[in-house]
């Protein structure tokens, strides 16, 4: 029934994630190493949602209907909002104006203070499509509108009666799970897309090439991902290592967390260890050794903020 064998993973990670939350909710105080681990599932299952909207898992639609409502409890939020959100507006924009989810809403630099505001800022921004969708499905599609509808019920019900059987436990083991997980997927749109030029056919993103791509489902390969939305996660590495050598070197990065290191920390105190935008250098015609305030002086800001009504 599966769409691809290798998503036998995914409903390994799916069965792990799950007892994780039946056994820590059994044993009651937190348990530092399986609390971590479940919380490291807890953002896998965020890439899992990412990539079931893009390719389910099941041929079969019920069965599709039901993962959909697994990944809203353990995702936190509605599965189906990955469709307007991601799937149809970011997809086609590709962190150009219009994108509900673009970088330099406010401003063009790359600093710790962002990435730790992004998540807030973008998910604000991401409820007006997803509010229009709603809108649409009750027009055309009540069907539709009834199943989104009811992830929304799910998830609320989920949470209240957790709440009411043991809060401190729905806290620990449910809400902050579920905060983290938003929290991360947002934080991986950032940087795979801060600073890359929008405009460009292959230096639109920022792919990471290393071992967490092992952990979870191939998801540093953003470049070919975005190139072809419709391949399932397993081909990506395959589908990369095609365009490689026609993305720029600085945006291919070995390791996650040296990049989060390197940028946001060391950065922070030495200028020639952070990002530089691409998508300035674009726009002002100039080189990539300039440093961002030699760069800025020039630009409208009009040129380089977007805001949406």
């Amino acid at each position: 029934m599966l769409r691809y064998p290798a998503d036998r993973r995914t409903l390994i990670y799916m069965a792990i994630t799950t007892s994780l939350l039946i056994i820590q909710w059994r044993i009651g105080p937190i348990q530092p190493l399986l609390y971590a681990w479940y919380i490291f599932m807890s953002i896998a299952v965020t890439v899992i949602a990412h990539n079931h909207n893009h390719v389910p898992i099941w041929r079969s639609k019920t069965m599709n209907a039901m993962t959909d409502y697994w990944l809203t409890i353990f995702y936190g939020f509605p599965a189906f909002a990955w469709i307007p959100t991601h799937n149809v507006n970011h997809h086609t924009l590709n962190n150009r104006e219009g994108d509900y989810t673009i970088t330099y809403r406010f401003t063009e630099q790359n600093t710790l203070l962002m990435l730790l505001a992004y998540p807030t800022v973008s998910s604000y921004y991401q409820q007006r499509p997803i509010q229009d969708y709603l809108k649409e499905q009750w027009r055309t599609n009540r069907k539709r509108f009834v199943f989104c509808a009811s992830q929304y019920a799910l998830l609320a019900i989920y949470v209240a009666a957790a709440l009411l059987i043991d809060w401190r436990k729905a806290l620990y083991f449910i809400i902050i799970p579920q905060q983290a997980a938003l929290f991360s997927v947002l934080i991986f749109n950032y940087v795979q897309h801060v600073h890359a030029d929008e405009e460009s056919e292959y230096n639109h993103s920022r792919n990471f090439t290393g071992f967490l791509n092992a952990l979870l489902f191939n998801n540093g390969y953003h470049t070919a991902h975005h190139e072809r939305s419709g391949i399932h996660w397993s081909n990506t590495p395959e589908a990369h290592a095609k365009i490689a050598h026609l993305i720029d070197d600085s945006l291919i990065e070995r390791s996650f967390w040296w990049y989060i290191f390197r940028n946001y920390f060391v950065g922070a105190v030495f200028p020639k260890f952070r990002t530089k935008s691409a998508r300035l250098q674009r726009i002002t015609g100039t080189s990539g050794g300039q440093e961002f305030s030699e760069v800025l002086q020039p630009v409208k800001m009009a040129e380089i903020t977007t805001v949406h009504s």
